[in-house]
């Protein structure tokens, strides 16, 4: 007498794990609607660079402007400066962490031993 967990049909699982694509894919689609009716053309081309480089900041911002249009608190289409604006208040929220987690760049560059900067 073996315990034996209920097993799914393999193609129930299949179905579900479509549906579940399908269904994010959906949400995903519906997103990317509210995002281009609500932010103006330079604020998206904005929000894009900055989902390239901080993907999970992107998601943060997308998520604020979801809860606003919800709410109702935004009027018209959100300009490059007003998304600037609201970078600038979630970088202040944040606070210590915003700005133990900034960097800087500095340039090494190489130097060749006929280089004339030895001055």
């Amino acid at each position: 007498m073996e315990n034996q967990l209920p097993q799914k049909n393999p193609g129930q699982q299949q179905q579900s794990a479509d549906d579940e694509a399908a269904k994010r894919a959906q949400e995903e689609q519906m997103r990317r609607d509210v995002m281009a009716t609500v932010l103006d053309t330079a604020a998206r081309e904005r929000l894009s660079r900055i989902a390239l480089v901080s993907p999970e900041r992107s998601k943060q911002i997308e998520g604020i402007l979801m809860r606003m249009v919800q709410s109702g608190q935004l009027r018209g289409r959100v300009t490059e400066t007003q998304l600037i604006d609201l970078l600038e208040q979630m970088e202040d929220a944040s606070g210590g962490k915003a700005a133990a987690k900034k960097s800087t760049i500095v340039f090494q560059r190489r130097r060749d031993p006929d280089d004339d900067f030895d001055f």
